[in-house]
């Protein structure tokens, strides 16, 4: 069968792999259906492997070369034995992380946080640019009828970003600053619109993604913060001039982080949700000066998946709109790694159709 392979810094090979001979008593095979190109395939074509394992993974066992696809959804083809959840022929989004179910921090309902996690298409013999693959039962929830096929596949980012607005405490009436306008942030920009946010005030320095953002129509104001002083502009348009409720930091940027620290309000709220590549030169006494709280994120709670699925579901959360690309595999080098590593691209989120 067909499958998108990672194999070192720019190798992703379309290629040939057996399909999958073996399933446990709570595993499921399935047919990939949509799956989406994300910031972390990115990274690791551009500069892996990084969370690819080079050596076998301590969890899961799974060793470079990688199928990848994290974000994707699919329809079930053949359930274990002991699967009961699950009927031949659901649709599915796949919750993507793999690991003990019973170590400490499992047991706390912080799956995303043990040390042993895997992910599939990150750590895992199978990923979501494949024909078919194996998934554990507790990675499979099932979509209705009126979530598409690609919004399916949009659930794990999307996830990624309400985990960031939960913790920012972003609600009706709320604030809010968000930098970066990349896949995440755009979803960002999406969910606080549909949880009531009054004032929603977007960063991003390429002009494209700002287009991008002023399309959804949701955006109060879309800076560039190469040419307008962000945190002026955010004092100027909110209450009094304190700032916002709460910023939401998208790019992994220092400078950006710095910027949601002095425009949000007195005892707001900054939440770091990009990934920094490299340490970052902050300043902990204006945090301590303005008694504010700073929450970082990693992934998502995995227990998010059914309620990100229902706000799609209400057409509160018109997740599609980020799309910009839907590719076939064979053009995901030139259509999907490079297109969307150009900076003067037009793409924001690239979809894979394997079906």
């Amino acid at each position: 069968m067909k499958a998108v392979r990672f194999y070192a810094k720019e190798d992703v090979r379309v290629e040939d792999v057996p399909p999958p001979n073996e399933l446990g008593d709570l595993q499921v095979l399935i047919k990939p259906l949509t799956c989406g190109i994300c910031g972390t395939d990115l990274h690791e074509y551009a500069g892996g492997p990084i969370v690819t394992p080079a050596t076998p993974h301590k969890f899961t066992g799974a060793v470079l070369p990688q199928i990848l696809g994290h974000e994707f959804s699919a329809e079930v083809v053949e359930i274990g034995r002991n699967v009961e959840r699950l009927r031949k022929g659901d649709r599915i989004s796949i919750q993507p992380l793999v690991m003990p179910l019973d170590d400490y921090y499992s047991r706390r309902g912080l799956n995303h946080l043990s040390p042993s996690m895997g992910c599939i298409g990150l750590s895992w013999a199978w990923g979501g640019m494949s024909e078919l693959a194996v998934i554990n039962d507790y990675n499979a929830i099932v979509i209705p009828d009126n979530v598409t096929d690609e919004q399916g596949a949009l659930v794990e980012p999307t996830a990624v970003a309400l985990y960031g607005v939960d913790r920012s405490k972003v609600t009706g009436g709320s604030t809010v600053l968000i930098t970066g306008a990349g896949p995440i942030g755009a979803l960002v920009v999406l969910i606080c619109n549909a949880v009531g946010a009054s004032k929603i005030f977007v960063s991003e320095p390429n002009a494209n993604r700002r287009k991008h953002i002023e399309n959804l129509g949701v955006a109060t104001a879309t800076l560039d913060p190469k040419s307008v002083n962000v945190v002026e502009h955010v004092r100027e348009n909110t209450e009094e001039g304190v700032g916002v409720d709460a910023a939401i930091e998208c790019s992994g940027f220092e400078a950006a982080l710095n910027n949601c620290v002095e425009a949000v309000r007195n005892h707001g709220t900054v939440v770091q949700t990009g990934l920094h590549v490299r340490k970052a030169l902050v300043d902990p006494a204006l945090w301590a000066l303005k008694d504010i709280t700073i929450e970082a994120t990693w992934c998502y709670e995995v227990t998010m998946w059914p309620r990100v699925i229902r706000m799609i579901s209400s057409g509160k959360l018109p997740v599609e709109k980020i799309v910009t690309g839907r590719i076939e595999p064979e053009v995901i080098v030139e259509k999907g790694f490079r297109s969307l590593l150009n900076p003067s691209g037009q793409e924001m989120k690239v979809m894979v159709n394997m079906g």
